[in-house]
């Protein structure tokens, strides 16, 4: 019986050795990795670590941190292949480990000069078997029982998150999941764009939350797009330039998309600046305490920081809080909290003082001090913003009590009132849940409530104060000890009182500010799609036209135009008197002079009547032989703009009425050119321009205005000072300087002399310089002291000025200067042509495209692109510099202006009638569509479906807008209104 015993003893022993030594065999690197926390095992490990990273150094070094680091890592990632043969090695090894810490020390620089990986094996392997040793010991100390075995498995299963932590794939940084996502890496000079250590572009916000990660949230672009627009703003980056030149920085975003990141960047910068403003407000008053500052730094909104201060502002009669707590109440208030247990209100009162004479007043003050406390908490107000965003938060408008007073019979004298009140009878009785109320009525309900006709309510389901009151009570604010039920009722007070009197206001205003702001950001965003549309309407080329300017009484205004805008004759028509005959005479007497077969017609007072005289004319045959064609333009803003100061100074010795003519015909002649004279608010498109924010309205016209020019192209040589200052990286000053280089030096031969100009720096260079034009055929034109050839040199060894900063500039053409191509990639321009086998003097002709064309379909733009050292981003618009035939002007391919020969009545239309049109403007309501009847029609926003637009025109920036062709049917047509109702069927091609 002992026998049998004793062997099963043996036989668990035996079972629990090999237990222990595949534990160790697991958990060796572990222990290796933890070994120098024990002072004994870190002087056992000294003496092999050197042999790990000498390779074939002789001797023994003393090692650093650095080094032992560098040693963890290789003995971790040769290891693992081991793992899988514990067993094969461990038995005959093991009666060897004590000699191998003397022997093996001199064999291991021969065997590493026969294999070069297995040194560091056989190393790893002795210190394996020689760490198995000391921990077989341990654990034969530990582990007498084999109960006591199942202890290890924690211990083990503990080491793993800290082998996990010390891998470097593991460890976060900001920019290295950047890297990995962004499109391409063939970044300009090999990299992308990092922030600076140290110097990051948003680390002047100073704030307790991230910027690019809110900047992210607001926006919905990725964090590494936002890093870098962050850091090309931070450069003076315009956003033309971005969009064009840096497209795989920013993701290959449009201009809108940018310009809203730069809206959101800049709005977050304006809150940490006012975070900052407040708190030293609160600093110099001697109000600043470390919460109140860290409650500033939490805000990320401006509604957050009015939040915060609005109880320390200077003029406002101090808040009950305030009050409560210069009465000394906040630690009793704290101690309710805290302490409930011992807490003796009574011990408060005070009788000869106010605000403490009494137990009810005292009870009063902790109210309001922990209703205070309520209100300003962020965990507080994220869970009621939970709340309100689980129900269903409406908006009401009604009419005002002022607007009902000044409606009584004594105050019948004032009859503007009844009839604006009567332009808000969609919202005079108005409800809409904040999620469905479109941008549109939200603006035309601040504007009622502007003019103080409509009063504005945010309506909060009551459910919402009952679930929020019970959450503080029990959840949030639920006092650390038992609490009698006296200040339990202290406590529930005061969570209705911030309730209703500090956190229903602010979450009210909350609401205005977002629908508020999201309307106008919308309506923005509509008006900068108008105008981009209008801007870059085809301009008409080589033609004569006439500019007609209608009247009644004080006659027609005409302005006859050259192909190149010239005023060639102006002259007042009377074609609505009784001498209409004589006047018909006239005017064609003035077409034949000129040769005139085109006649704009504004869209102004008298504009039909005009429109008929012609088109009567035109039935007749009157002007035959010229084959006459007319159009109707928009002439918004034409009257502003004859008496503005560049119409002065444009045409000095002009009455302004004959300026509203030449301005109309201009318009049509070159679109871009004539309407950036003119404030863009007076354009007439968009809504709602009077009722949004003018400095965002402002900056981001002026953005557009800005894109457009760059998109399109500017022909330095002929361009007027008022467009050159619309260009990206120029403004009024940088212009003038030009103007003035031009009178002094004659026309531009190439853009680096560009860089002689007095102001322009080589940023400013660099921003415009790829907008810019140099058209030979303009230079010859106006002719260069008497030298009419301008051919490029094959070897430039013309006369060459000085430039301040960088060598020299050369007098010579550059045919690459006509181009979209920037300088920056001229050098890789010609490189692309050398290896296409072509030369400068075939840009734009056939045989270059067909090369082109052949070598990108044969190696990929990719394959290229790396070949060349740039990115496919840059090479495609080199493809597209050099194919291009010159004076490309690339609204070729856009809508132009519609000539008629006749007209049709309103009186013709009838329901299920389909017709073609142009969309002269748009709204957040719909489209206003003109269908040559007098009266633009309607589209209503319902009817302007995804699947009725073309696929490249769904996105925002290209959606429908003014210019467009579209195809309508008639769905109503209300005469005694005035109205026609449209749907749309197309967009026309």
């Amino acid at each position: 019986m002992g026998d049998s015993f004793m062997s099963v003893r043996g036989t668990l022993c035996f079972e629990e050795q090999e237990q222990r030594r595949c534990i160790q065999s697991q958990r060796r690197m572990m222990i290796l990795m933890t070994c120098n926390q024990k002072d004994s095992d870190s002087e056992e490990l000294d003496e092999w670590l050197p042999n790990l990273n000498e390779g074939k150094t002789k001797g023994r070094l003393t090692k650093g941190p650095d080094e032992t680091a560098e040693k963890k890592k290789v003995t971790k990632r040769v290891a693992k292949p081991k793992e899988p043969k514990p067993k094969a090695e461990r038995k005959p090894r093991a009666p060897r480990v004590p000699k191998a810490k003397k022997e093996k020390t001199n064999t291991e620089n021969q065997t590493e000069d026969a294999v070069l990986p297995k040194p560091e094996s056989q190393h790893v392997t002795v210190k394996e078997e020689r760490l198995s040793i000391n921990l077989s010991r341990e654990i034969s100390n530990k582990a007498a029982v084999p109960g006591d075995m199942p202890d290890e498995g924690p211990s083990s299963s503990q080491h793993l998150p800290k082998m996990k932590k010390e891998e470097p794939n593991d460890s976060f940084t900001f920019d290295e999941p950047a890297q990995k996502k962004q499109k391409s890496t063939n970044m300009p000079q090999g990299r992308p764009i990092k922030l600076k250590s140290g110097n990051s572009c948003v680390d002047d916000l100073q704030m307790n939350w991230d910027p690019i990660r809110v900047l992210a949230q607001k926006t919905g672009v990725e964090q590494w797009v936002c890093v870098n627009i962050a850091q090309l703003f931070q450069e003076e980056n315009t956003i033309p330039f971005m969009v064009r030149y840096r497209k795989e920085l920013i993701n290959h975003m449009d201009a809108d998309a940018v310009r809203d990141v730069q809206l959101a960047l800049e709005e977050l910068r304006s809150v940490a600046k006012k975070s900052r403003s407040v708190a030293q407000t609160l600093k110099k008053e001697g109000v600043l305490t470390s919460e109140l500052e860290m409650s500033l730094k939490n805000c990320t909104s401006a509604d957050e920081i009015e939040h915060v201060y609005a109880p320390y502002k200077k003029g406002s009669k101090l808040s009950k809080a305030r009050r409560a707590k210069e009465l000394g109440l906040e630690p009793v208030a704290l101690a309710l909290l805290q302490t409930p247990q011992t807490l003796d209100l009574h011990s408060s009162i005070q009788p000869n003082t106010k605000g403490l004479s009494t137990l009810d007043e005292v009870a009063t003050g902790v109210q309001e001090i922990l209703a205070d406390m309520i209100a300003k908490d962020k965990e507080t107000l994220t869970y009621v913003q939970s709340l309100c965003d689980r129900s269903a938060v409406t908006i009401h408008s009604s009419v005002s009590k002022t607007a009902l007073k000044e409606q009584q019979p004594q105050e019948g004298n004032q009859k503007s009132k009844p009839k604006d009140i009567a332009k808000f009878s969609l919202y005079t009785d108005f409800t809409c849940e904040v999620q469905r109320i479109q941008h549109h009525q939200t603006l035309a309900i601040n504007r009622g409530e502007n003019l103080k006709i409509l009063t504005v309510k945010v309506n909060i389901p009551d459910w919402v104060k009952n679930d929020f009151c019970r959450w503080c009570v029990n959840v949030r604010w639920r006092p650390q000890g038992f609490a009698r039920p006296e200040l339990m009722t202290i406590l529930k007070n005061a969570a209705e009182d911030s309730y209703k009197r500090l956190i229903l206001p602010f979450l009210s205003r909350g609401y205005r500010t977002k629908l508020t702001t999201s309307a106008e950001k919308e309506s923005i965003a509509m008006f900068v799609r108008n105008l981009r549309q209008r801007l870059l309407m085809c301009p008409v080329r080589g033609k004569v036209i006439m500019g007609v300017d209608p009247g009644f009484h004080h006659g027609c205004k005409l302005a006859i135009l050259s192909p190149t805008s010239q005023i060639l004759h102006t002259d007042v028509v009377y074609l609505h008197g009784s001498a209409k005959h004589k006047e018909a005479e006239k005017l064609r007497h003035l077409m034949f002079k000129h040769s005139c077969q085109t006649i704009v017609i504004g869209n102004g007072k008298a504009c039909r009547e005009t429109e008929a005289f012609f088109t009567d004319l035109i039935k007749q045959r009157f002007f035959n032989p010229l084959d006459v064609s007319y159009c109707i333009t928009d002439e918004a803003g034409a009257s502003i703009y004859s008496v503005s100061p560049e119409a002065v100074k444009e045409m000095p010795d002009m009455d302004p009425n004959l300026r509203s003519a030449v301005s109309i015909g201009r318009r049509v002649q070159d679109p871009l050119a004539e309407l950036i004279k003119i404030d863009p608010k007076h354009i007439g498109i968009g809504t709602y321009q009077h009722d949004v924010s003018q400095s965002l309205l402002r900056a981001a016209l002026d953005g557009v205005v800005q894109e457009c020019v760059s998109f399109v192209g500017v022909d330095i040589n002929i361009c007027s000072e008022t467009l050159m200052r619309h260009i990206a990286g120029l403004n009024a000053g940088r212009a003038r300087n030009i103007m003035e280089w031009k009178e002094k030096n004659g026309p531009f031969l190439n853009r680096e002399q560009l860089k002689l100009v007095k102001g322009l720096g080589p940023k400013s260079f660099q921003q415009c310089a790829g907008f810019i034009r140099i058209n030979p055929e303009t230079v010859r034109s106006i002719g260069y002291g008497g030298n009419e050839n301008l051919e490029a040199p094959k070897k430039p060894t013309a006369e060459k000025r000085k430039v301040k900063g960088s060598g020299s500039t050369s007098n010579q053409f550059d045919p690459l200067d006509q181009t979209c191509i920037h300088p920056e990639s001229y050098s890789i321009a010609l490189r692309f042509l050398s290896h296409i086998g072509g030369s400068l003097d075939q840009m734009g002709s056939a045989v270059l495209r067909q090369s082109v064309e052949s070598s990108v379909k044969s190696s990929g733009l990719d394959v290229l692109a790396k070949f060349l050292d740039t990115t496919p981003e840059t090479l495609q618009l080199i493809v597209d510099g050099l194919v291009q035939p010159p004076g490309f002007d690339i609204r070729q391919d856009f809508e132009q202006a519609d000539f008629k020969r006749e007209i049709v009545s309103m009186n013709d239309l009838h329901d299920g009638m389909v017709l073609t049109g142009r969309v002269t403007n748009t709204a957040l309501f719909g489209a206003f569509v003109d269908i040559g009847v007098g009266r633009s029609g309607l589209i209503p926003k319902r009817f302007i479906t995804l699947d009725k637009l073309p696929v490249d025109q769904r996105r925002r920036s290209l959606a429908l807008g003014p210019g467009e062709r579209v195809e309508v049917r008639v769905m109503n047509v209300d005469l005694q209104r005035n109205r026609i109702s449209l749907d749309l069927i197309r967009v026309l091609r």
